[in-house]
């Protein structure tokens, strides 16, 4: 059991050494739990950049990270608008289904605009969803995550 612990370790050590190497020896090992555990002991060696990177993958928890913005992670922009975007389909819903159902109206501005349709493209944008209704929205149970997927791809 010893052994194969110590070739673990070694295996990760000279993989992590390797690939730092190649890079450079930058100390970026990417955000999660191991730069956070190791940010005041990490002093720049391929074996502290190994600690923080081994610590990270073990624990898998960078994907939390980045969308929460924590563990020295930054949240994506586009984490925030599809957010913004989510609450606004999901409180606008009916709003939203009357509006593409006519082809325009303010709920229906308001959703090209957190989809970032230019100004310009948008009668094409709102005709596109209007003869498409039935494809945006399935059906009367459609989740707002149904409906943002259908409407980007009928207009794509």
């Amino acid at each position: 059991m010893k052994k194969l612990l110590f070739g673990l370790v070694s295996t990760v050590i000279v993989l992590s050494a390797a690939s730092a190497f190649a890079a450079s020896a930058r100390q970026n090992t990417g955000c999660g739990l191991g730069t956070v555990l190791w940010k005041n002991r990490a002093d720049g060696s391929i074996i502290s950049q190994a600690f923080q990177a081994t610590t990270n993958a073990s624990f898998g928890n960078q994907t939390f990270g980045i969308t929460s913005g924590t563990l020295e992670c930054q949240e994506p922009s586009k984490a925030v608008e599809n957010e913004r975007l989510n609450h606004f389909v999901r409180d606008n819903m009916d709003n939203l289904a009357k509006d593409i159902a006519m082809g325009q109206g303010e709920t229906l501005d308001t959703f090209a605009e957190l989809l970032q349709v230019p100004v310009e493209q948008r009668p094409a944008f709102y005709g596109k969803l209007q003869q498409n209704f039935a494809k945006v929205f399935t059906s009367d149970k459609v989740v707002l995550a149904d409906v943002i997927d259908n409407a980007i791809t009928v207009t794509n």
